[in-house]
């Protein structure tokens, strides 16, 4: 059920991403929303879900292309 959960947050904020990455013509949001939306489904463990995507959410934070 925490999957789930965190699965649905995590895919939100990578929908979240993935527009503004769109609006603003930049890559890294781009594809690091995708992988927020696309990871959730290769996953199956809570802890390694929170873990994958706090890294892909620090992402666009630390690489600015």
């Amino acid at each position: 059920m925490a999957t789930l959960l965190w699965g649905v947050v995590f895919g939100s904020i990578g929908m979240g991403f993935f527009i503004y990455g769109k609006r603003q013509s930049a890559p890294v949001p781009l594809v690091c929303g995708i992988l927020l939306m696309v990871f959730p489904y290769f996953v199956s463990s809570a802890w390694a879900t929170v873990l994958v995507g706090a890294l892909l959410m620090a992402v666009p934070y630390f690489v600015r292309l």
